[in-house]
């Protein structure tokens, strides 16, 4: 896992319904937060790298947004709002150092944020931040199938913030935060998904990462972690509500590297 230190975090500018302002950041608390999460991560097997932060980019925190890393090769990011364009050359800085060139997406594209691999197929978030035209950008450098899944909540305006892998055969999703054609498809290709609930979703409970085993989950979202220890996952609740006010959770601040 890549992570990015919260050591700029903050809440400057609205971007999504999250970012009041109303309630300002501690960032104390927050970096407490962010380490238990890192502590986590190792404590269950994990090894987690760090990029810098760079001042004056307070979201660069929430690291899937920075690309997808899948077999090996990296599709950077080119984000929809401008205050955060600059975050792609800071991790695009970090990967060509790791090795790896990275690819910037032509069009609105804001990795992990919207872009899930699972059963050999890229579920692919539109409808507020990244563009169907960085899908197709997308499946012709990975040369994997790409799957549009339109997004019509603003509350939900990242795909990992509706939906996350489970293991490569599973996910867990809220329907509702997807338009009528998307639910079908959804339906299609994951017949055993776990459904939560909008209480659970608005709890950041789906900005999960899971390993295939433990899921990593918003504590506030109980509902679907009785359900996910009924389906056989092993939950481990980890609070990152200093991040919520910024709209986002466990899986913003966790960017996988996949070999």
């Amino acid at each position: 896992f890549l992570m990015c230190p919260p050591a700029h975090f903050d809440v400057r500018y609205a971007i999504n319904p999250w970012m009041s302002g109303d309630a300002p950041v501690d960032s104390v608390r927050a970096a407490r937060q962010w380490e238990a999460l890192a502590a986590a991560y190792r404590a269950h097997g994990h090894t987690v790298e760090t990029v810098a932060p760079e001042p004056d980019l307070p979201d660069m925190v929430f690291a899937a947004n920075a690309a997808l890393c899948l077999h090996g090769k990296v599709f950077g990011s080119s984000f929809h709002a401008p205050e955060r364009r600059p975050e792609s050359a800071a991790y695009e800085k970090w990967f060509a150092a790791d090795g790896h060139a990275v690819r910037r997406p032509e069009s609105s594209c804001e990795g992990e944020g919207d872009l899930v691999p699972v059963g050999g197929l890229i579920l692919a978030g539109t409808g507020f931040r990244t563009s169907r035209a960085a899908h197709a950008e997308l499946q012709e450098f990975f040369g994997v199938p790409t799957i549009a899944l339109h997004l019509t909540d603003p509350y939900f305006y990242h795909l990992d913030t509706a939906l996350f892998a489970l293991d490569d055969e599973n996910v867990a999703y809220h329907p509702e935060a997807f338009s009528a054609g998307s639910r079908q498809v959804l339906e299609r290709l994951f017949p055993r998904a776990v459904h939560a609930t909008r209480d659970d979703a608005m709890a950041f409970g789906l900005n999960s990462v899971s390993d295939g085993r433990h899921v990593f989950v918003a504590p506030q979202a109980t509902g679907l972690i009785d359900r996910l220890a009924q389906e056989g996952y092993v939950p481990v609740p980890v609070d990152l509500s200093e991040f919520h006010k910024a709209g986002g959770g466990i899986k913003c601040c966790t960017q996988e590297i996949r070999s």
